[in-house]
């Protein structure tokens, strides 16, 4: 399979998987207080919402990918 085939269907993946869930969140860890042997973090919550036109878009320019690598060959 052609290397553009490939990142084709890549970004139809992703823009499937990024309609499907919409957002993802990841936590980080923040270190607050470090006196000595005494250390105290604090867990942050992160939230990334990801817009349908990016999911819409990954979809159209990998068929359009998909498209052209394989009316090259």
């Amino acid at each position: 399979m052609k290397p553009m085939a490939m990142a084709g269907l890549a970004l139809i993946a992703l823009g499937v998987v990024g309609l499907a869930y919409g957002r993802f969140s990841y936590t980080t860890q923040e270190k607050v207080l470090d006196v000595g042997p005494i250390t105290a973090t604090v867990g942050e919550q992160h939230h990334v919402d990801i817009p349908d036109i990016a999911g819409i878009g990954a979809i159209v320019v990998g068929g359009l990918l998909v498209f052209f690598s394989r009316r090259a060959a």
